[in-house]
């Protein structure tokens, strides 16, 4: 095994298989991030969602997409012209993807692309005196998304972070109170009747219990995007409190709850989950 993956597994606590499949996929997210970075990716883009939050904010759940926003807007943004540096860092590492787009519907902001490999071939490889295989029919395929909005709305601001592994290398991301709007934004405009996110609602108690203000300037102009408010509409903290609380009063917290199990390690602190629960810690939000 590369030192460097060891090096980098020696951070995680593996007590299953799902532990291993999940260090798995998030060293993965990090050779893609440096691949990126390398490219030069990150002079016009950021990156943003649950997956930076998680690598630099320390959220303590998995997450298992790769979100990327332009900083400025351009509708002839090609994702594959940095492929083949995601590819180089991750054959450098040992390791057998193959990247693809997803064909974008016209109408769309989000270039999409796929990473897929075999999850067994990469399990053995990273846990090389792995024995057991008795889960092999219970693994699928690898498979890391890869998204980027490129006509984001105005208002997000950035800062830029350093990693040491797998390389030294830097990325551009939104701070927090940008990645706060735009978990709020996903609460509120989300189609949840058909994807229940229970991860949206983990990440947003994570915001409020770390004090987090919101970018007002940013969420409007989502919601705006979004056909959600008007841009003449009057819009403060406590309008946005008010969507909130809409929304909460209407969510299915079972199915929000089963969505968000796999990737967190104590599912016992999701009893409290309820609709006057969420609407009581929104009282919090500034």
């Amino acid at each position: 095994m590369n030192n460097v993956i060891e090096q980098m597994l020696n951070n995680y606590t593996i007590k299953n298989i799902n532990d291993k499949i999940n260090a798995l996929k998030e060293i993965i997210q990090e050779i893609v991030l440096l691949g990126l970075s390398r490219g030069g990716f990150f002079n016009e883009a950021a990156f943003y969602g649950g997956t930076a939050l998680r690598i630099f904010y320390n959220l303590d759940r998995f997450s298992e997409d790769l979100d990327f926003a332009l900083i400025n807007s351009n509708k002839e943004f090609k994702f594959n012209k940095y492929f083949n540096y995601i590819e180089k860092e991750l054959k450098a590492y040992g390791l057998n993807l193959d990247i693809s787009t997803k064909q974008k519907n016209t109408n769309s902001n989000i270039s999409s692309a796929f990473l897929k490999g075999d999850t067994l071939e990469h399990i053995l490889k990273f846990f090389p005196n792995e024995e057991n295989h008795e889960y092999d029919h219970i693994l699928k395929n690898i498979k890391i998304k890869l998204e980027i909005d490129i006509n984001p709305p105005k208002g997000a601001t950035y800062e830029v972070k350093y990693k040491l592994l797998p390389s030294p290398h830097q990325i551009k991301i939104y701070d927090k109170e940008s990645l706060f709007a735009g978990k709020i934004h996903a609460i509120i405009c989300r189609n949840w009747n058909n994807r229940i996110k229970g991860r949206d609602l983990y990440d947003y108690i994570f915001f409020l219990a770390n004090n987090c203000t919101v970018n007002l300037d940013l969420i409007k102009n989502k919601l705006i995007e979004s056909n959600y408010i008007n841009s003449k509409d009057s819009f403060n903290i406590n309008k946005l409190k008010e969507l909130l609380i809409n929304k909460f009063k209407q969510l299915n917290y079972k199915d929000a709850k089963e969505d968000v199990m796999p990737f967190i390690k104590d599912i016992n602190i999701l009893d409290i989950w309820s609709s006057d629960f969420f609407i009581k810690i929104t009282e919090q939000l500034k």
